[in-house]
């Protein structure tokens, strides 16, 4: 049985290094996964006020996010830190209060960098929220991938072997992860 995993991609650009990398991990991470990225770039800011009328991307997003079983978070890194987008989809899931689509999922993160950290930075920035969200996070491997425009050919595929078979490892892994919570182990 496949388990559905929500993917949020914090870069916007359609053909960012991050999409490219959750689009790789959503064919190496078949048939135990079934990853769907849900689009972040539609959601208005996060404001209390429309939390009673909230619109039709907050509802949209909620909704596809509560239906998975996991989330996986693949982010890059802007000044040190997770992308604006990325953290206001976060705040979207978690409201209104009470009522967070997060609590209990199991998670990942990988993040990707043209530069030689490797995202490290937001890769650690984007855990602190899912911590306080209730959401177990896949500890090891960790994900951290540097110089993208190395492995990542014009056709926007992972060209490189050794990379492939990170990332095929990788969602082994993070499969194994939530069938552990799933289970309560």
């Amino acid at each position: 049985m496949s388990l559905n995993v929500a993917v949020i991609v914090g870069s916007l650009r359609k053909a960012s290094f991050n999409r490219c990398v959750a689009l790789a991990v959503k064919e190496l991470a078949a048939p135990r996964l079934n990853l769907d990225i849900v689009e972040i770039g539609d959601l208005p800011l996060y404001n209390p006020d429309l939390d009673e009328d909230a619109p039709a991307p907050w509802t949209r997003f909620r909704g596809e996010v509560a239906k998975a079983d996991a989330v996986l978070f693949v982010t890059p890194e802007y000044n040190r830190s997770m992308p604006g987008a990325m953290k206001n989809a976060i705040d979207v899931g978690s409201r209104p209060y009470g009522k967070s689509v997060w609590q209990g999922k199991p998670a990942a993160v990988i993040s990707v960098s043209p530069g030689l950290l490797g995202g490290f930075g937001a890769n650690h920035h984007l855990r602190q929220p899912l911590v306080f969200l209730d959401m177990p996070v896949l500890q090891q491997p960790e994900m951290y991938l540097s110089k993208a425009g190395d492995f990542i050919g014009a056709d926007g595929k992972v060209n490189n072997d050794a990379t492939r078979d990170f990332l095929k490892s990788f969602s082994g892994k993070f499969a194994d992860w939530i069938e552990r919570i799933r289970a309560g182990n």
